[in-house]
């Protein structure tokens, strides 16, 4: 109860603050108030849009947002947003986009579930829809499971790529982003011995730990300062009775939040009073640079406990993944075992969160795979959300990863094939 106490008094705190937001914004346009100019009316009602809006984004999904695509034909179509398989953590979701033929390329996007949405992803989904079938995988927030419906953990979390991969077919390229890298990989390695037919044909890693080790930050610092039972003391809590999973153990989407902005809090409080400035004097829009951004960042989710605890324990203390001895249901998973899949790493030269060195280190495990279809791309001046999405997404890295899906999309690698890849 004190876990379950704790987790109804954050959403207390965040109701409360988007009402106090809600009611500065109405008290300050009283009719009244219009009959004299006073900058602390007008300050106090700009304060109070952009609590009461920052409040609310925190406890709501955002919209995937994309109504339509311009293809190659130079005509929009309409991008229809369809569910393909269904279960209690995650679905798989297809953008069909209407009145087009199907495209060569079929893509398995692998979101994260690190506390936001899989509708981070949503400018590397709009940049690969007009040359793609884009498939993403779209985890649910914990606090929406019941309890009912069992617990889920790196393992559960390989075996539902696992499936995904499955149902799409092996013409498959999977591409993931952060911290799903080593799983991704550790799903494809499992294919590899218990269902070759079913594997893709290429699989890009961006920015994933693989070894958490191999350049140590901040966030793989983190992992080794505290031991497992101060993080499960202190990190996770039950879900209150507001919502259908109550009593499920969750790491908070709102401390994860407190997390993110406490790293550069100086930063954020900044962009914060420069929107209320600009609120103020009439500049600010709804669709402006902070509320795109804020919209999506506030928005966070709850992540199950035994996932957060495993990825922490398994991934950065033991290593599981960089020591080639993870295992999934009682079954050794042996990424060497690869051997007809084409890897691909892309790193941020100014990556903090998952720095160069961590991801590239899969093409080392992969040991049964031929140089000729590892490959790898480190992207200057780039840092962790630039290398999936932004300027370097688009203009450097996109076009090297359609290349290295091109390369490797036929049954076997041919000479040219492996000299692009």
């Amino acid at each position: 109860m004190r876990h379950m106490a704790t987790y109804d008094l954050m959403e207390t705190i965040r109701n409360t603050n988007q009402w106090m937001g809600a009611t500065a914004r109405t008290v300050a346009s009283y009719p009244a108030f219009a009959l004299f100019s006073n900058p602390a009316i007008q300050w106090m009602a700009a304060w109070g849009e952009v609590a009461e809006r920052s409040f609310e984004r925190m406890n709501a999904k955002p919209d995937w947002g994309i109504r339509s695509i311009t293809c190659a034909d130079g005509r929009d179509h309409l991008v229809n947003i369809e569910t393909v398989v269904q279960r209690p953590f995650g679905d798989l979701l297809h953008f069909d986009v209407a009145g087009r033929a199907e495209q060569k390329r079929k893509i398995l996007l692998v979101a994260p579930m690190s506390g936001h949405y899989a509708t981070l992803l949503r400018s590397t989904v709009i940049s690969l829809i007009p040359d793609c079938e884009v498939y993403v995988t779209d985890w649910h927030n914990a606090r929406d499971v019941p309890v009912s419906a069992g617990k889920f953990d790196i393992e559960d979390y390989t075996l539902y790529l696992v499936d995904f991969m499955r149902h799409l077919g092996p013409d498959t390229h999977v591409i993931a982003v952060c911290q799903p890298a080593p799983l991704t990989l550790a799903a494809t390695a499992y294919l590899a011995e218990e269902d070759p037919d079913a594997q893709p044909r290429s699989l890009t890693l961006i920015g994933g730990p693989i070894d958490p080790d191999a350049t140590p930050t901040d966030v793989t610092d983190f992992g080794r300062r505290v031991t497992m039972g101060q993080l499960e003391e202190t990190a996770i809590q039950r879900v209150g009775f507001s919502y259908p999973g109550v009593g499920r153990l969750v790491y908070p989407g709102l401390l994860q939040l407190s997390s993110f902005v406490s790293m550069n809090l100086d930063r954020h409080s900044k962009a914060f009073g420069d929107q209320i400035m600009r609120v103020a004097r009439g500049e600010a829009s709804d669709h402006d640079a902070h509320n795109r951004f804020y919209d999506e960042y506030l928005a966070v989710m709850d992540m199950p406990g035994e996932f957060y605890l495993s990825t922490v324990e398994r991934i950065f203390k033991n290593g599981e993944i960089a020591k080639n001895e993870f295992v999934v249901n009682g079954k050794p998973v042996d990424i060497g075992k690869i051997t007809k899949v084409a890897v691909k790493t892309v790193e941020g030269a100014n990556d903090d969160i998952s720095a160069p060195g961590q991801c590239i280190a899969a093409l080392a495990l992969c040991t049964g795979l031929p140089d000729s279809m590892k490959a790898s791309h480190l992207e200057p001046g780039a840092g962790h959300y630039g290398i999936f999405a932004g300027k370097s997404w688009r203009n450097n890295i996109r076009p090297l990863v359609l290349e290295f899906i091109d390369a490797n999309s036929g049954k076997k690698p041919t000479a040219a094939n492996s000299n692009a890849a």
